[in-house]
């Protein structure tokens, strides 16, 4: 198939008015949904009002009636961009204008003409299937490396939760723990953990990454409440920190970290347990020792908690059902039963 990559110049009135008239479709169903916050939507607004150009859109032709000769274009990449601008040209009640944006009925007749005649790159791909457009879809939105969930979410949500997330990961006591490889860092994991962390604690132990989407997606405007939970972390982290374990410690590898955290959190702050750092310290030292001695198989003991805690870390250790056997452990190390 030969495909038409050439790009060429629209009057941002034609795209508009495409999309009133349906005559471009900005969301076609493999396109990522709609996950700017309002804040990102109005810088955009203020890009181009201010006439600075941003990046080229992608359209290919959708469907053709033969007989009437009326089809339709599909926005394959730039849904966003042209969506937010539909949104400030049609006055939509969601778009929140601060002061110093005036709403486009309000422009002098001048200014709305200026950004009706703004000029979009557009490359438009031609007539192909939707299995290519998929295709080149998902090439356009792709690194010469695979992508993993993090850097696909960074990609696609920069609200309130993440960077609460992000500025937790860069908590000084995970650094002085060494709980994040500069592999970890580089490739955004530390993020993804601080999420996992603080949706567990927002919610409870789920599968995987099952439910943080669904937190950066409802929380990526608005994040109320965040300066208690900033609170409540800061709390935790202080007593874990004043256990005063080792960086070498297990208390320090991700999985065993990730269900200390969310256990000390649960009895500190949900039950209210005035928890003594020390003699925590001696139930877990003493509950690790005997975890340490089945991964080396001398273990003599006959509780089975060590075995099924360390069978729950080793293996999908981010299985709920892992996470919660490894949560009922703790817990009850912690509480001294």
């Amino acid at each position: 198939m030969t495909m038409n990559t050439s790009a060429s110049n629209r009057r941002l009135r034609v795209l508009l008015t495409a999309i009133g008239s349906g005559a471009l479709i900005p969301q076609p169903d493999f396109q990522r949904r709609l996950v700017w916050t309002n804040k990102d939507k109005v810088e955009f607004i203020r890009t181009v009002i201010s006439g600075y150009p941003f990046p080229e859109i992608y359209i290919a032709a959708g469907r053709v009636d033969p007989k009437t000769g009326e089809g339709a274009e599909v926005l394959v990449d730039g849904q966003q961009r042209v969506t937010t601008l539909y949104q400030y040209f049609k006055g939509d009640p969601d778009l929140r204008l601060p002061a110093d944006i005036q709403n486009y009925e309000n422009l002098p007749e001048n200014k709305q003409i200026e950004f009706l005649e703004y000029s979009v790159v557009v490359r438009d791909l031609g007539a192909m299937s939707i299995e290519v457009i998929k295709d080149i879809f998902k090439k356009i939105n792709s690194t010469s490396y695979g992508l993993n969930a993090m850097e696909i979410d960074n990609a696609r949500y920069d609200g309130e939760f993440k960077k609460f997330s992000e500025k937790l990961s860069e908590h000084k006591f995970f650094y002085d723990y060494r709980i994040f490889t500069s592999s970890d860092i580089k490739r955004m994991n530390d993020v993804r953990y601080c999420l996992g962390l603080v949706t567990t604690i927002m919610s409870t132990y789920f599968n995987r990454d099952k439910e943080i989407e669904v937190y950066l997606e409802k929380y990526n405007e608005e994040f109320d409440g965040k300066d208690l939970l900033n609170t409540n972390i800061t709390m935790v982290l202080s007593f874990i920190d004043s256990m005063n374990f080792t960086a070498s410690s297990r208390a320090m590898k991700k999985a065993d970290f990730y269900t200390l955290f969310v256990e000390v959190h649960r009895l500190m702050i949900y039950e209210g347990v005035d928890l003594d750092n020390s003699k925590c310290r001696n139930s877990l030292d003493a509950f690790y020792e005997k975890v340490e001695e089945v991964s080396s198989n001398t273990y003599k003991g006959t509780e089975d908690e060590p075995q099924v805690y360390y069978k729950a870390a080793l293996q999908a250790s981010n299985d709920r059902s892992n996470r919660i056997s490894r949560g009922k452990i703790i817990h009850s190390v912690l509480i001294g039963d």
